[in-house]
């Protein structure tokens, strides 16, 4: 099977509406990333230093050395930024989600109890803040069984929640095979939660994200002061919530970091956004598991037979009489890159039109000779496909009077000998008079055109038989 694994459509123009506690019109999410005492470090059994996310400009690894300045940044946001933010969000009684990661955690418990006491969502972040990128599958859910264990030793509970960050192609499978997760966050593609179907699983994502994050503080282009940071972020509220005005609701992800977020001239941005988001009504400030939790109960999985995923018999049988009596069109369409977007009306219909404009005008031809007349012999037999019976009588053809069934018989007969084919129209995008109305000027085409007309009528005849389908 040639199929394509990234999903490209997610909720498409249907976006469901979020129904946010409250009635709020944007879910605003704060995420604290501990990293601190997880990073690369020679002391930590890792080959160099850290190179990521630091006021230190062009940072590179020291290999086999300990970078005592990049320890000291790292220090900087255990020993002082953490402590700046937790008065923030508790003076507020805003409630933050805690990516941890599990060594740093280990190596910190006067912050892992200060965030117990605040009511904060311990979340994991892997075993160290180290990439995932080359690991063995092995190798990588070894460590993440080892994150969960040293999490739940040191937190007391397991973590319900997941974010690795410095991720591989595997590690969102690998994580919800695990079983044990109430969502994941290792994706930053879309302002609302999603399921993942993995194996038998319906696995919850969250996605996340890295431009309303501090982390441009330490990357170009990026923030250089926090009212950069401010701007930002009141821009991306302001449109999220006139989204939500108007019946589409979202979720707006923030992400820090004790390090940079947490020094003096950069948390004031974060602040002023805060007082901010707080003077709005309807506004809900949950943690990740709450989000979690809320989208289970009001938005659960709901698995269909997606049509990427069916074998060739099966989306035969499903999709082969979609164009009138022509199944190799299906048949030809399931070896197309098929993926999630085709999970659809509108994406079958993508891979099917396709086969068709692509065929020789024989086999085009084919597929217009296989239409009935309208109103014909084979109707007045009752002997045309079911979806075809329907759409006659839809628009009246089932009962013609018999000087209206003669002029349609005249019709048709003039338009075979001018043309060849029968005449094809969608007559659920018509009337009775209307349909008439195209005979007549569809007879004074030449048949090039004639032919490009009839072929467009198939493709939406299939169209809206699509569409019954995936109702």
């Amino acid at each position: 099977m040639n199929r394509y694994p990234r999903n490209m459509l997610g909720y498409g123009a249907n976006a469901p509406d979020a129904a946010w506690p409250g009635a709020a019109r944007v879910a605003v999410q704060f995420v604290l990333n501990y990293e601190e005492g997880g990073e690369n470090c020679v002391l930590h059994g890792d080959a160099a230093s850290e190179a990521f996310l630091s006021d230190i400009a062009g940072a590179a690894m020291w290999q086999g050395q300990r970078h005592w300045n990049m320890e000291s940044i790292y220090e900087y946001g255990a020993r002082a930024g953490f402590w700046r933010l937790h008065r923030l969000f508790t003076s507020m009684n805003i409630p933050v989600t805690i990516y941890g990661v599990a060594t740093a955690l280990a190596r910190n418990p006067e912050q892992v109890a200060a965030m117990k006491s605040a009511g904060w969502e311990i979340a994991s972040h892997g075993l160290k803040w180290v990439e995932h990128k080359d690991m063995s599958e092995d190798t990588e859910r070894a460590a993440i069984a080892e994150a969960i264990r040293l999490h739940t030793e040191v937190v007391g509970e397991r973590p319900r929640g997941w974010y690795t960050g410095r991720c591989s192609a595997n590690t969102v499978r690998l994580v919800a095979e695990e079983g044990g997760f109430a969502y994941i966050s290792d994706t930053y593609d879309d302002d609302l939660p999603y399921w993942l179907e993995v194996g038998a699983r319906d696995q919850l994502i969250i996605p996340y994200t890295l431009e309303a994050n501090d982390m441009r503080f330490a990357t170009a282009p990026g923030y250089i002061e926090g009212q950069q940071f401010f701007q930002y972020l009141k821009d991306a509220f302001d449109t999220l919530y006139a989204e939500g005005e108007a019946g589409a609701a979202k979720m707006m992800s923030i992400g820090l970091h004790n390090r940079l977020i947490g020094r003096p001239g950069k948390i004031v941005g974060l602040k002023r956004f805060l007082d901010y988001a707080r003077g709005h009504d309807h506004v809900w400030f949950p943690r990740r598991i709450d989000v979690a939790n809320h989208w289970a109960a009001h938005h659960p999985n709901k698995r269909f037979e997606r049509p990427s995923q069916m074998t060739r018999t099966r989306f035969v049988e499903r999709f082969g009489g979609v164009f009138e009596h022509s199944p190799w069109i299906a048949d030809l369409a399931w070896g197309l890159e098929l993926g999630p977007a085709h999970d659809s009306a509108i994406g079958v219909h993508s891979a099917l039109a396709r086969i068709f404009r692509s065929a020789p005008e024989a086999r085009r031809l084919s597929v217009l000779t296989a239409h009935p007349d309208l109103a014909g012999k084979l109707a007045q037999a009752k002997r045309l496909t079911e979806a075809s019976t329907a759409e006659q009588a839809g628009a009246g053809l089932d009962a013609l009077t018999d000087a209206e069934r003669a002029n349609f018989e005249k019709m048709n007969a003039d338009y075979v000998t001018r043309f060849g084919f029968p005449f094809v129209i969608a007559v659920r995008d018509n009337t009775k008079a209307s349909i008439l109305a195209a005979f007549q000027r569809r007879l004074g085409h030449d048949r090039p055109t004639e032919f490009s007309e009839a072929c467009r009528q198939v493709e939406r005849i299939a169209e809206l038989r699509l569409k019954d389908m995936f109702k």
